[in-house]
């Protein structure tokens, strides 16, 4: 098969169509070279070992054989723990010190798949930490062992994995709740269950889970596991709305995105919920600094200054994020796209942990207690979420709004991942795709009209421009 591994190897996985843009041979190539280039080979003077896990993709399990076959050739062991979220393999990751390799396309349609790696400890491996050497070797033949097969074994994180959570977010004085959990027929339909039912011998929630879409089904016969388009949404907004629930959790394909609609059927921003977390995270560790991306809502560093916190902005993007928070020791990371890190999670992102912690907000305040009124100090400005435009020369039209914006005056603009430009009661970024002719907009204010009235200005420039 003639491959065209730029479209395959991406900034932080490898991920394309089955089996014509990724399939078994490739699989195998990548484990062989994964492990060359961690240095999986050899630990403590003995064999090295990988775990492996997969979501519910018809194709994972041929996949993580051949992965698993190209890691044993290099006289590394493997550790399968099957069927997982992506950040239950960021928990077996850190919990048993090893590299790891997720197979998952995440929220993309049932077509692909996907590898995302890490290094001992939940550390991210993209492309300037190892995918591309990863693809280097590809090309040039990776090289062959000399010694023996490595061993392989398999092991249940799950229960573990359950009890990990559950002891980073104090759920033990909840009161009752009435929970809508849609896992989109993906990982959550296999976690939250152990999480928040119980798994032996961990004691289950006063939380009544109403399931949707919880069988474990590849295909996605429902809807996309993709709860940042809103369409995919609808079904949670109406069963909440339906049953009188506190509140309702979407889960993407991995799961390791959680999503949040409260009792209204209102999808909650994720900046809102971000500005929650570091608000509970910082009451538990004062003092420390908490991650926000330039995207989010500048309700974000004003909560996390006010509770004593030191706001650090990054460009968008987990190997940002991450990194940052390694350099800092920050105790939290949020993101506009629904991805949330922890310090104490090996500073990986786990979409189980942020509805815990909402789970937990939420079910320790009164009795009648609403999610939308407990949220109402961290939900300031209105946001137009993130709008894509095709443009084709990114940076002639991004000049183009610099100029308008300059000559009226403005000379707030900054150029950091993109362009942002702020004046009096608002903002705007105009940030390029790294893989695709488009420009990405955000926009935010004060109240609605002046956020619409300034989304529909900038996206005319956009357009007159492409």
């Amino acid at each position: 098969m003639v491959r065209n591994l730029d479209a395959i190897i991406k900034a932080y996985d490898v991920r394309g169509t089955y089996p014509d843009q990724l399939d078994e041979d490739l699989a195998h190539e990548v484990g062989a070279a994964f492990v060359r280039v961690v240095g999986a080979a050899v630990r403590d003077g003995g064999p090295g070992a990988v775990v492996i896990g997969h979501d519910m993709r018809p194709s994972g399990p041929s996949l993580v054989a051949s992965f698993a076959e190209g890691v044993r050739e290099q006289g590394c062991d493997v550790v399968l723990i099957g069927l997982a979220s992506t950040d239950g393999l960021y928990f077996a990751s850190g919990r048993l010190g090893l590299p790891g390799a997720m197979f998952t396309a995440s929220h993309n349609p049932a077509q692909y798949n996907g590898i995302k790696l890490c290094r001992a400890g939940a550390a991210p491996v993209g492309q300037d930490s190892g995918l591309r050497e990863i693809r280097r070797m590809i090309d040039e033949g990776v090289p062959t062992h000399d010694g023996s097969l490595g061993g392989i074994r398999a092991q249940d994180m799950l229960v573990d994995y359950s009890a990990f959570l559950r002891e980073l977010v104090d759920v033990s004085a909840i009161r009752p709740l009435r929970v809508v959990v849609d896992a989109g027929n993906g990982m959550g339909g296999f976690t939250v269950p152990a999480v928040l039912e119980g798994a032996a011998g961990l004691p289950g929630l006063p939380v009544v889970v109403d399931p949707m879409y919880f069988e474990l089904d590849g295909t996605f016969p429902n809807h996309e596991a993709n709860p940042i388009d809103a369409e995919n949404m609808r079904d949670l907004q109406a069963r909440v709305r339906d049953t009188g629930a506190d509140l309702g959790l979407a889960f993407d394909g991995d799961a390791d995105r959680c999503f949040v609609v409260d009792e209204r059927g209102e999808i909650v921003n994720p900046s809102t919920l971000t500005a929650l977390i570091a608000s509970r995270e910082l009451a538990k560790h004062p003092g420390s600094t908490v991650i926000h991306n330039l995207i989010t809502s500048k309700a974000v560093p004003e909560v996390i200054a006010e509770n004593g916190g030191i706001a650090v902005r990054t460009r968008v993007g987990h190997s940002f994020i991450k990194q940052t928070m390694a350099e800092t020791g920050a105790v939290f990371g949020g993101e506009h796209s629904g991805h949330f890190y922890f310090r104490d999670f090996w500073r990986a992102d786990s979409g189980m942990l942020a509805a815990l912690h909402a789970i937990a907000a939420l079910g320790e305040t009164p009795a009648g207690t609403t999610f939308s009124s407990l949220l109402e100090p961290f939900d300031r400005y209105v946001a137009s979420g993130e709008i894509n435009t095709e443009v084709v020369d990114q940076a002639a039209v991004t000049e183009a709004i610099r100029s308008e914006f300059l000559a009226r005056g403005v000379t707030d603009i900054e150029d950091f991942d993109g362009m942002t430009v702020t004046g009096d009661g608002w903002w705007f970024n105009v940030r390029p795709s790294n893989t695709e002719p488009l420009l990405r907009l955000n926009v935010e204010a004060a109240d609605e009209e002046r956020m619409s009235g300034l989304r529909d200005e900038v996206l005319a420039l956009m357009r007159t421009g492409a």
